[in-house]
């Protein structure tokens, strides 16, 4: 999945003739803490709720303004992992896409990319959801869907995370099965730790929790 296929067609672009009240109106309407300012179809930066608040008159055009007008953006052929990478590093809530000839296409918001990447990682299929702490030099993938496909289980979606010991990893897998107890017992009897596991119901909240340690690792 690439940025070009992760645009949001709903987010407005701030022009340097619109006012901060109006920036300040879209970002409250569309749930967002920047805009990109475009002029042209050429991206001029991108403008936060602080840089407008700070402005003191918000009637006043944006152009009339000193901002910081910093200029974060991804490539339209950038994936997915490239583009919440730049949204953590950069505190965003929206990233401009841009082509080749950095000609502005639109805007990635960080909720519509969390609902596309909730897809990505299986979320809405049923199933069960287990992390498995192990050593680094360790891993296998093709061992690890083995065990799911010698418990009848089939693996929906898996990533890792990195762990305070850097020989350690944390793998969180989703499997095609909510009946998790043979396959928590089949990685057991394979030597595997097994840190937790969710059932269907609670795969929302666990996921939530795999994401805040990718955005933390992310950041780091």
């Amino acid at each position: 999945m690439t940025a070009i296929e992760l645009i949001s067609d709903d987010i407005p672009l701030l022009k340097t003739s619109d006012s901060g009240k109006v920036a300040l109106m879209w970002m409250n309407e569309f749930h967002v803490k920047h805009l990109p300012i475009v002029n042209n179809e050429q991206l001029l930066g991108v403008v936060s709720e602080e840089d407008v608040l700070n402005m003191g008159e918000v009637e006043e055009p944006i152009g009339s303004y000193r901002l910081s007008y910093f200029r974060p953006y991804v490539n339209e052929n950038e994936h997915v992992f490239n583009v919440l990478k730049t949204l953590a590093e950069m505190k965003l809530t929206i990233v401009p896409v841009v082509n080749s000839e950095e000609t502005y296409l639109g805007v990635i918001s960080l909720d519509s990319l969390l609902q596309r990447f909730s897809n990505l990682a299986a979320l809405s299929e049923p199933g069960a959801i287990i992390s498995l702490e192990l050593s680094v030099r360790d891993y296998s993938l093709s061992e690890i869907a083995r065990i799911a496909e010698s418990s009848d289980a089939r693996v929906l979606s898996l990533f890792t995370s990195s762990h305070t010991d850097s020989s350690k990893m944390e793998v969180t897998i989703k499997f095609n099965r909510d009946d998790i107890a043979g396959i928590v017992a089949a990685f057991e009897r394979f030597g595997y730790k097994v840190m937790a596991f969710r059932h269907e119901s609670e795969d929302k909240e666990f996921f939530k929790d795999r994401y805040d340690a990718l955005m933390n690792y992310l950041n780091m």
